[in-house]
């Protein structure tokens, strides 16, 4: 059964690249723009792992986290956050976040999908 992953990046150049590498990889992917998409599509596909983007035009990713965090049916799924610019204090964010983490950008395109996977239980 393939893995399902879901995207949420606001960034169209960033959302196809990371896309297209985990498509290639196997995983079904599915994707949003915004925060709140992001949360809607959590809730209906269940993916098995969220990629996010820290800063979103309608909240910051761990905003959208926390949210989903506190929903019975996507407490659980892991939450990569990709993002340029993580600073001391958006790393104490993320970190407070459980079954969380950050990959940096620019994405090494060789190794992308395999870092998403190593958050996957």
């Amino acid at each position: 059964m393939k893995k399902r992953a879901l995207i949420v990046d606001d960034n169209e150049n960033n959302l196809m690249l990371e896309k297209d590498l985990l498509e290639v990889a196997g995983f079904e992917v599915f994707i949003a723009k915004n925060a709140i998409d992001g949360i809607a599509s959590a809730r209906k596909e269940k993916p098995d792992i969220i990629i996010m983007d820290v800063r979103l035009p309608d909240m910051r990713g761990p905003e959208a986290a926390k949210i989903l965090r506190q929903d019975k049916e996507t407490s659980d799924i892991p939450i990569v956050f990709v993002t340029a610019s993580v600073m001391a204090e958006g790393r104490e964010e993320i970190n407070a976040i459980t079954n969380s983490g950050f990959l940096g950008k620019p994405i090494n395109t060789r190794t992308f999908a395999q870092e998403v996977s190593q958050f996957i239980k």
